[in-house]
C-alpha cells in the first residue's frame, strides 16, 4: 500500500511518518519529492491481524522544536483465512 501526502498549502513541510505498531503496518521508504508532496510504502502483515496509527508530521523548516502530527490514519490489518 502507498501513502502520498500532497504539497502543503502553509509554510510547513511533511517530516515523516511513523506506525504505532510496526509488527501490524511497517513504514518504509519515506521520502519527501522537490516539489513539496511526500511518499512511503505501508506493509502488512498477513499472517497476524491487529491495528496501527499511521501518524504523518509536518513542521516549518525555519522554526525550532519538533514536529507535529498534522494528520491519523487508522489502520485494521485482517489476515487471510488459511482455510475454508
Amino acid at each position: 500500500m502507498s501513502l502520498v501526502l500532497r504539497p502543503r498549502n502553509d509554510d510547513k513541510r511533511w517530516a515523516g511518518v511513523l506506525s504505532s505498531a510496526p509488527v501490524f503496518v511497517l513504514v518504509s521508504g519515506w521520502e519527501v519529492a522537490a516539489d513539496g508532496s511526500a511518499h512511503a510504502s505501508l506493509r502488512c502483515a498477513g499472517t497476524r491481524g491487529g491495528s496501527a496509527k499511521i501518524t504523518a508530521t509536518a513542521k516549518a523548516p525555519d522554526v525550532a522544536g519538533a514536529a507535529r502530527v498534522a494528520f491519523t490514519l487508522d489502520v485494521n490489518v485482517v489476515p487471510y483465512t488459511t482455510q475454508g
